[in-house]
Protein backbone atom coordinates (compact mmCIF):
# COMPACT_ATOMS: atom_id res chain seq x y z
CA UNK A 1 0.00 0.00 0.00
CA UNK A 2 2.79 2.44 0.84
CA UNK A 3 4.32 2.11 -2.64
CA UNK A 4 1.00 2.75 -4.35
CA UNK A 5 0.30 5.78 -2.17
CA UNK A 6 3.79 7.18 -2.79
CA UNK A 7 3.32 6.65 -6.52
CA UNK A 8 -0.03 8.45 -6.38
CA UNK A 9 1.62 11.36 -4.52
CA UNK A 10 4.35 11.52 -7.19
CA UNK A 11 1.74 11.40 -9.97
CA UNK A 12 -0.20 14.23 -8.30
CA UNK A 13 2.99 16.29 -8.05
CA UNK A 14 3.78 15.72 -11.74
CA UNK A 15 0.21 16.61 -12.68
CA UNK A 16 0.52 20.04 -11.09
CA UNK A 17 3.98 20.65 -12.57
CA UNK A 18 5.94 19.92 -9.39
CA UNK A 19 9.06 17.79 -9.05
CA UNK A 20 8.58 14.69 -6.86
CA UNK A 21 11.52 13.36 -4.83
CA UNK A 22 11.00 10.04 -3.08
CA UNK A 23 12.68 8.95 0.17
CA UNK A 24 12.70 5.19 0.70
CA UNK A 25 11.85 4.72 4.38
CA UNK A 26 13.16 1.16 4.31
CA UNK A 27 16.64 2.68 3.96
CA UNK A 28 16.07 5.36 6.62
CA UNK A 29 15.88 3.49 9.91
CA UNK A 30 18.31 5.65 11.89
CA UNK A 31 19.08 9.35 11.90
CA UNK A 32 22.14 9.24 9.63
CA UNK A 33 20.55 6.94 7.07
CA UNK A 34 17.45 9.18 7.07
CA UNK A 35 19.62 12.24 6.42
CA UNK A 36 21.42 10.37 3.65
CA UNK A 37 18.15 9.18 2.07
CA UNK A 38 16.71 12.70 2.10
CA UNK A 39 19.95 14.07 0.68
CA UNK A 40 19.96 11.45 -2.06
CA UNK A 41 16.31 12.08 -2.93
CA UNK A 42 16.95 15.81 -3.34
CA UNK A 43 20.42 15.41 -4.92
CA UNK A 44 22.13 17.38 -2.15
CA UNK A 45 25.58 18.72 -3.10
CA UNK A 46 28.59 16.79 -1.82
CA UNK A 47 29.24 19.39 0.90
CA UNK A 48 26.06 18.38 2.81
CA UNK A 49 27.16 18.08 6.45
CA UNK A 50 24.92 15.14 7.47
CA UNK A 51 23.47 16.81 10.57
CA UNK A 52 20.17 18.51 11.35
CA UNK A 53 21.47 22.07 10.91
CA UNK A 54 22.93 21.16 7.52
CA UNK A 55 19.66 19.45 6.58
CA UNK A 56 17.74 22.66 7.29
CA UNK A 57 20.28 24.70 5.33
CA UNK A 58 20.00 22.41 2.30
CA UNK A 59 16.20 22.26 2.43
CA UNK A 60 15.89 26.05 2.57
CA UNK A 61 18.29 26.57 -0.33
CA UNK A 62 17.59 24.04 -3.14
CA UNK A 63 19.48 26.32 -5.57
CA UNK A 64 20.94 23.29 -7.40
CA UNK A 65 17.41 22.19 -8.36
CA UNK A 66 15.17 23.78 -11.00
CA UNK A 67 12.78 26.51 -9.95
CA UNK A 68 9.30 25.38 -8.96
CA UNK A 69 7.72 23.20 -6.33
CA UNK A 70 9.70 20.22 -5.02
CA UNK A 71 7.65 17.54 -3.28
CA UNK A 72 9.57 15.37 -0.83
CA UNK A 73 7.64 12.10 -0.53
CA UNK A 74 8.86 10.08 2.46
CA UNK A 75 7.44 6.60 2.04
CA UNK A 76 7.65 4.56 5.23
CA UNK A 77 8.74 7.28 7.64
CA UNK A 78 7.09 5.19 10.34
CA UNK A 79 10.14 2.89 10.20
CA UNK A 80 12.38 5.60 11.65
CA UNK A 81 9.63 6.58 14.07
CA UNK A 82 9.54 3.01 15.45
CA UNK A 83 13.31 2.50 15.48
CA UNK A 84 14.43 5.90 16.81
CA UNK A 85 11.47 8.02 17.96
CA UNK A 86 13.60 10.98 19.08
CA UNK A 87 15.51 11.05 15.79
CA UNK A 88 12.23 10.87 13.88
CA UNK A 89 10.82 13.83 15.80
CA UNK A 90 14.00 15.84 15.23
CA UNK A 91 14.09 15.14 11.48
CA UNK A 92 10.34 15.80 11.15
CA UNK A 93 10.74 19.09 12.97
CA UNK A 94 13.47 20.20 10.56
CA UNK A 95 11.39 19.11 7.57
CA UNK A 96 8.33 20.98 8.86
CA UNK A 97 10.34 24.13 9.60
CA UNK A 98 11.94 24.03 6.16
CA UNK A 99 8.57 23.50 4.47
CA UNK A 100 7.21 26.59 6.23
CA UNK A 101 10.30 28.60 5.29
CA UNK A 102 10.08 27.48 1.65
CA UNK A 103 6.35 27.99 1.21
CA UNK A 104 6.78 30.72 -1.37
CA UNK A 105 9.40 31.98 -3.80
CA UNK A 106 10.87 30.50 -6.94
CA UNK A 107 11.60 27.17 -5.20
CA UNK A 108 9.04 25.70 -2.82
CA UNK A 109 9.19 22.59 -0.66
CA UNK A 110 6.21 20.38 0.12
CA UNK A 111 6.45 17.38 2.43
CA UNK A 112 4.29 14.29 1.98
CA UNK A 113 4.53 11.44 4.50
CA UNK A 114 3.29 8.07 3.31
CA UNK A 115 3.10 5.44 6.05
CA UNK A 116 1.79 1.92 5.97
Amino acid sequence: MTGETARAAADAAFARGAYPHRVDGARALDKLSALDAIGEALSFPSYFGRNLDALYDMLTDLSWLPTGEHVLIWAGSDGLKAAEPKAYLAVRSVLSDAQRAMGSGDRRLTLVLVDA
